[in-house]
């Protein structure tokens, strides 16, 4: 991505799985499987598969997705349930380093709101558990919208919900797909690799951001 410099941003919008909260089905399901990684990997996309979650970011209850799948394949039904019954045990913790950079972009006077898939039912759960959340100026969950990124209603949620122009707003996201989406409604998209990387890219658009410390470069050159 070419960063615009000319760009005269007031807002920044962070997605939240992968970018400030580490979020991964593995995490519960390593302990499921054991050691039998292979299993869980084709658990993982074949039957509760990033396309099934999809639904539930969109709004579909979890009561009726779980009931549904496990009637589908009833010798997994236990595993399947698993999915909303230790739900929690999902998310790794925050990404302190992205964090950081909201708080120092807070403290420099930008608005900041997070723009996210996820279930407006595990949501709940979420929010009480990073209370980083309680510090931006606003959260839009595809749950409640009922669509999800990319579909461009859900940035349009934000723009309009917020009275946000899109060329003023930069938007952070890991996922190739939902920066195209943003970029082309005009927002200022930044596709986001690890937090040193993002340094670098807002302060070529001129936000007043710290330069990466040296524990985030070595972090970058450790991976």
């Amino acid at each position: 991505m070419t960063i615009d410099s000319t760009a005269r941003i007031s807002t920044i919008a962070f997605d939240l799985g992968g970018v400030m909260i580490d979020w991964n089905p593995r995490y519960l399901y390593r302990k499921l499987f054991g050691a039998d990684e292979a299993a869980m990997e084709r658990f993982l996309a074949e039957i509760c598969t990033p396309e099934w979650n999809g639904r539930f970011d969109a709004g579909r209850p979890f009561a009726e997705g779980i009931a549904e799948l496990a009637a589908d394949h009833p010798d997994q039904a236990e595993l399947i349930n698993a999915y909303w019954d230790r739900w929690p045990e999902m998310l790794g913790g925050t990404l302190e380093d992205t964090v950081q950079i909201m708080r120092e972009l807070k403290a420099a006077g930008y608005r900041t709101y997070a723009l996210s898939n996820w279930s407006a039912e595990t949501f709940r759960t979420t929010r009480r558990m990073f209370p980083f959340l309680d510090e931006m100026d606003g959260v839009v969950i595809s749950g409640e919208v009922g669509v999800g990124k990319p579909d461009p209603r859900m940035f349009r949620e934000l723009l309009s919900r917020f009275s946000l122009k899109a060329e003023e707003t930069a938007f952070i996201d890991d996922w190739d797909l939902n920066i195209a989406a943003a970029a082309s409604l005009g927002i200022v998209a930044v596709p986001f690799v690890d937090a040193a990387t993002l340094r670098g890219d807002l302060r070529r658009l001129g936000l007043p951001i710290a330069a990466a410390s040296e524990s985030e470069s070595e972090s970058v050159a450790a991976e």
